[in-house]
């Protein structure tokens, strides 16, 4: 029998998250910290929005762009939060969460042999979804140093003849690394220069603690070459609801749009009509929660400091990357025995790119209570692996 897989599926890799993930799950008193999904749950208001549609029957499908009235909150939010105008009938396609805005804006720009420049330790979708857009993945590693920003320098330096897109990850999962406006007019710069399109992907921009986040989009001369990336499910504990939209130049979302209607149709119409409350009358809500996570993260990075764990300052999503490379083992190999050991599921940083070796990805979308649990067993568990490397060193 011919093989019946094509090769570009096959060679890629599952996600590094999932595989911790489906451990923990069948681990008793284990703790995961390794999914990033808010514990919150969606606020009673949202969901009361979705359950009323549910009563009226509003279960048919919708436009394939999406409601005409959560595109245009859309554009209203994006007003209101980053002075950018939109044409909620032509520059504004509601998909299934985030992650399809990624694959069919991909889909909708990259001919075959384009390259897509992609920041790392990143989201693990995006160099599959390059890949599977027919384009060529260009890595550009991001370094502690920078607090794992995009330098204009690195991003100069990755540009050749053939660059088409470039993605941007900020604030950063998983490193919870943020670009500030500075930093984008820098970006910006190169990008006009070398004339190449930007996916940014701000899907976390609610969840910052220095100051307000800062869409590249928002920036002269970037609106028309950028493809804006957002949804729910962060921002608003809304994951299981799968919305997301993009926002971009009309000729893009038109294409983007023609993908969407022939793979998928349209997002879930429940969540659409919720999604339209969470925009009106959420931002209490993100506040509130905001608060919550950076209550977290100031604990964690108080945790390493007391176990002598270095870990720079993330001020943005809801992660913490500390270094590993202490111990003188892989990610892999430290989130392993950390798992078995001590019963606690973090993320492996290579999972995120080749870069993030001797890094730890931990989520804080979890409670204080069992942030504080966990913390107590990595303690132990660095305190026995310093144990042991002084046994050897004796």
């Amino acid at each position: 029998m011919r093989n019946p897989l094509a090769d570009k599926i096959v060679e890629i890799k599952p996600s590094g998250i999932r595989k911790f993930f489906d451990i923990v799950s069948e681990m008793k008193d284990a703790i995961s910290l390794g999914v990033g999904e808010p514990d919150f749950d969606t606020p009673w208001h949202i969901r009361d929005e979705g359950i009323y549609s549910l009563e009226k029957g509003k279960t048919f499908y919708t436009s394939n762009s999406g409601l005409k009235e959560l595109r245009m909150e859309i554009c209203n939010y994006l007003q209101r939060k980053q002075g950018i105008s939109y044409d909620w009938s032509h520059e504004v396609l509601v998909t299934v969460g985030g992650s399809e805005a990624i694959d069919i804006g991909l889909r909708a720009m990259i001919n075959p042999g384009e390259e897509v420049l992609i920041p790392q330790p990143s989201y693990v979708s995006y160099e599959p979804c390059a890949i599977l857009a027919g384009a060529v993945p260009v890595i550009i590693n991001l370094k502690e140093e920078n607090e794992f920003r995009l330098t204009a320098r690195e991003l100069e330096e990755a540009i050749t003849e053939k660059t088409k897109v470039l993605i941007l990850p900020f604030p950063n999962n998983p490193t919870g690394a943020i670009m500030e406006k500075e930093d984008l007019e820098a970006i910006a710069e190169v990008i006009l220069k070398h004339d190449i399109f930007v996916m940014s992907d701000e899907i976390y921009g609610e969840l910052t603690y220095k100051g307000e986040h800062v869409s590249i989009a928002s920036l002269p001369g970037m609106q028309e070459r950028t493809i804006l990336i957002n949804g729910f499910s962060k921002a608003y504990a809304m994951t299981g609801w799968r919305l997301g939209y993009a926002c971009g130049p009309r000729e893009i979302i038109e294409q983007m749009t023609k993908i969407h209607q022939f793979a998928i149709m349209c997002a879930p119409t429940t969540s659409q009509y919720a999604a339209v409350d969470a925009l009106k009358n959420g931002d209490g809500d993100i506040a509130e929660m905001r608060k919550a996570y950076n209550q977290r993260r100031r604990y964690l990075l108080h945790a390493f400091q007391e176990m002598g764990l270095t870990c720079f300052e993330p001020y943005g999503a809801f992660y913490v990357f500390p270094c590993i490379k202490e111990f003188g083992m892989t990610s892999e190999e430290f989130a392993s025995r950390f798992l078995e050991e001590e019963k606690v599921a973090a993320v492996p940083g290579t999972a995120f790119g080749d870069c993030g070796e001797g890094y730890l990805r931990i989520s804080y979308a979890y409670s204080l209570e069992k942030l504080k649990v966990a913390m107590g067993r990595l303690a132990h568990f660095v305190a026995r692996l310093r144990a042991e490397q002084a046994s050897k060193n004796n």
